[in-house]
């Protein structure tokens, strides 16, 4: 039997992690085992335990009611060994690594926290045994903006029950032998934010996440985070407080401005990891670069899209499918080609294995028949080529009559077997009809059996990472497009096959050089001019698109507009209710306006006078000094007799001198 730990707190809780730095987020269906593994793989193996991972947010009543849905979404033991009808009880036993399967594997996938989102401190607190003995803490979701947060009346949307949140959170800090910790988004103010995160710090959270957006900050309309409200809560609460900051994290060079910019004790990234699982890893020294990582003439660089997919898939084989991936041959370098005097010499791509045959290449997969002008399927071969081209079209006319005939004697003979079958189901006795199921639907044969695989949230979740990872290739390949768009949950191979597809653009890009197009380089110069001269916010999407672009072979940010930018492309509409509200502010803005260009010009014709009174150009500035030290620098014969107000100060042995806005020379 194990013998129990204490409960430890706080600081003390997050020194005994490591003190990490970086952090994975929460995202629903997206920070599954695989990719929390493959974003670790990126860092070296005795750093890989310094990240911090979230598990994907889970419902706390389904997690604690279903059996299905826990054992579906939660998979910490080898099957068939399954969470447990009833929560473990402490002490827990030590999970062996023969015994651990995916989520919370002592070896591979710690530290690791289990986010829920819940608005029943019962309910949560039964979800959270559950997981308890796999774990290093249970986090509360305080954060989700989206609509089915408002309809279930969890995430940001309880942000106005203090009650409700204080409850949860103190139910799991007094009953759960591990921490809770909680994930905020900002509240209308600074201050209310203030009393916000006083308040749940209160009920027992040992860690505090801020994302620095407010609830309404979702979809077209995020903007930025503000890091400066982190910094508000770092210098307004205790020492002691452990916060990590969440928003704006484009890149790794972002992680230590955010560090530096808010005080916080750890940096979050949610979307940058998505379209870039490599952020939290620094990039290899120069001439370090392998086959994996690709460095431009100008430094910059990221991980290659094909090594990144290669190593997702080489996980998914190995953990999930529990088989080792296919045999692969080597990323492709612009070095594998050898130079000759007429140029480079033509290479057979590499293709990864695959149902394709050997002698096709990926542009047949879209090769338009000849007559038809229908795709060839991928196992047609390519057609022949000959120079004979009166030759191919008898060949192809003799092709089209006999396909005409095998048509006529096909539609005939599905007649035929068709009466036949009509026959026999009159004369089928009524006991051996198909039964209908509940839904009122006839139950089919057995061969159309489900891939037992398809519910696997590790591969649920492959098409819409692949995506994100594949955003700029995608958008130039449709072929890669649509081929990953046809792949299946489970359907493993379909992905391979989408692998060996983008492995072949890449050697067609890496081929043709790491420049990019004449346009694109002309787009960057002119927009380095518009943010030198001011015309373009450095804090702009375009500054920010500008600083991230790299070759669309390579893992990069995904940027969104601004949500002004976003209402000018008319990609963001505003409700009623806010055009009202910018109306009443753009009036009340300028109004000020108006008063203080009034007062401004008051107060410059006053200041004109003394400027004048005292030989100083309009728009300049005096200051009062004693009458001798301007003797001392002009000499007293030159100084004219004071009159009226100036007498006055004289006698106060006060004069006032020029200060600034001196006309020299």
């Amino acid at each position: 039997m194990a013998t129990p730990t204490p409960k430890l707190h706080g600081r003390a809780f997050y020194k005994s992690l490591g003190s990490p730095k970086h952090v994975l987020a929460p995202m629903v269906d997206q920070s599954e085992f695989a990719w929390r593994l493959l974003t670790r793989s990126f860092m070296p193996p005795d750093l890989r335990q310094s990240v911090l991972c979230y598990s994907p947010m889970f419902h706390a009543k389904l997690f604690a009611d279903s059996h299905r849905y826990r054992t579906q979404h939660f998979t910490p033991l080898q099957p068939p060994d399954l969470l447990s009808q009833t929560p473990p009880q402490a002490p827990f036993p030590q999970v062996e690594d023969e015994q651990a399967y995916l989520d919370g594997h002592p070896t591979v996938d710690r530290p690791l926290f289990v986010q829920f989102c819940a608005n029943d401190p019962a309910a949560y607190l039964a979800a959270a045994k559950h997981v308890q003995p796999y774990c290093d803490a249970v986090d509360l979701n305080l954060g989700c903006p989206q609509g089915i947060a408002r309809r279930g009346g969890y995430g940001a949307f309880l942000q106005e029950d203090w009650d409700t949140i204080y409850k949860l959170i103190h139910t799991l800090h007094n009953d759960l032998d591990i921490p809770v910790t909680a994930k905020i988004r900002m509240q209308e103010t600074r201050e209310r934010t203030l009393e916000y995160a006083k308040m749940i710090l209160s009920a027992g959270a040992s860690i505090l996440t801020v994302h620095a957006r407010s609830r309404e900050m979702k979809g077209h309309n995020t903007g930025l985070a503000d890091w400066s409200l982190i910094r508000y809560l770092r210098d307004q609460l205790p020492p002691e407080t452990v916060i990590f900051a969440n928003g704006n994290i484009l890149q790794h060079a972002d992680l230590a401005e955010c560090l530096e910019a808010t005080g916080a004790d750890a940096v979050m990234s949610a979307e940058g990891n998505l379209y870039d699982p490599s952020i939290f890893a620094p990039a290899p020294a120069v001439g370090q670069e392998g086959r994996e990582y690709w460095r431009g003439p100008d430094g910059k660089g990221g991980y290659r899209v094909d090594a990144v997919l290669r190593r997702y898939l080489d996980i998914t084989h190995r953990h999930i499918l529990q088989q080792e991936p296919p045999e692969r041959a080597p990323l492709f370098v612009p070095e594998d080609v050898p130079a000759e005097e007429g140029g480079r010499q033509e290479v057979v791509p590499i293709v990864a294995p695959s149902d394709l045959p050997s002698h096709e290449t990926t542009e047949h997969l879209r090769r338009p028949d000849p007559q038809t002008g229908d795709k060839r399927p991928a196992s047609s071969p390519p057609p022949p080529e000959t120079s004979n081209s009166s030759e191919w079209s008898r060949d192809s006319k003799a092709t089209k009559r006999q396909k005409k005939r095998e048509a006529k004697h096909a539609a005939k003979a599905q007649m035929a077997t068709a009466g036949a079958s009509q026959q026999q189901q009159h004369q089928t006795p009524p006991n051996n009809k198909p039964k209908p199921n509940k839904n009122g639907k006839n139950n089919k044969d057995k061969k159309n059996v489900e891939n037992p695989l398809k519910y696997e949230p590790n591969l649920v979740a492959m098409q819409s990472h692949c995506f994100h990872l594949l955003k700029p290739l995608v958008a130039r390949f449709h072929d890669v497009r649509d081929a990953l768009a046809r792949t299946k949950a489970g359907d493993v191979a379909a992905f391979e096959r989408v692998l060996s597809l983008v492995e072949e653009k890449v050697r067609q890009g890496l081929e043709a050089g790491p420049s990019r197009d004449a346009h694109a380089e002309a787009d960057e110069g002119a927009m380095e001019e518009a943010v030198a001269e001011g015309k373009i916010d450095e804090q702009s999407s375009d500054a920010a698109v500008k600083r991230c672009r790299r070759p669309w072979w390579v893992c990069q940010a995904y940027v969104r507009p601004l949500p002004k930018e976003a209402l000018v492309k008319g990609s963001l509409q505003l409700s009623k209710k806010e055009l009202r509200r910018l109306e009443a502010e753009d009036a009340a803005a300028a109004a000020a306006a108006g008063k203080k260009a009034a007062g401004s010009v008051a107060e410059a014709d006053a200041g004109d006078r003394v400027a004048a009174e005292a030989g100083v150009a309009p728009g300049g500035k005096v200051e009062e000094v004693e009458r001798g030290v301007k003797e001392e620098i002009v000499g007293s014969a030159s100084l004219p007799e004071p009159e009226g107000e100036a007498a006055e100060k004289e006698r106060e042995g006060l004069l006032k001198v020029p200060k600034e806005g001196m006309v020299c020379g």
